[in-house]
């Protein structure tokens, strides 16, 4: 077995978890009424994402160094993607446009992490 196939298995559970994180604490949120306990029930999906977080961390921390340089740009590119493009819709909401929920933040930065591992990787081969 691959030092890969540990790390999926371990971040499909924690995402699972995760899911099922968030499908409790909107049922909860959906019949509390407010005050702490809704605020903590709110909170109830961070307890998986930080497993979640941990798992990831794990995984590069075994990667090889051309691994982690890859990574590394990566993150670069998704770091100034990110910023770039929640910067300019900031702007766009002064002049109007609909207020986006932070909830958008994450997808992106993940998704601009994706690309440019795909970046990265092609220019090292």
């Amino acid at each position: 077995m691959t030092r890969t196939r540990p790390f999926l298995v371990q971040f499909a559970v924690a995402m699972i978890a995760y899911a099922v994180a968030v499908v409790v604490s909107s049922v909860l949120l959906a019949i509390l009424p407010s005050g702490s306990l809704r605020t903590l029930c709110a909170l109830i999906p961070i307890a998986p994402m930080i497993i979640v977080a941990v798992t990831v961390i794990r995984q590069v921390r075994q990667l090889d160094e051309l691994a982690r340089a890859v990574h590394l740009e990566a993150l670069a590119i998704a770091f100034v993607g990110t910023a770039l493009i929640t910067f300019s819709y900031g702007f766009l909401e002064t002049a109007g446009f609909p207020r986006l929920s932070m909830f958008f933040v994450w997808p992106l930065l993940a998704s601009l992490w994706a690309l440019g591992t795909c970046i990265s990787w092609r220019r090292y081969r």
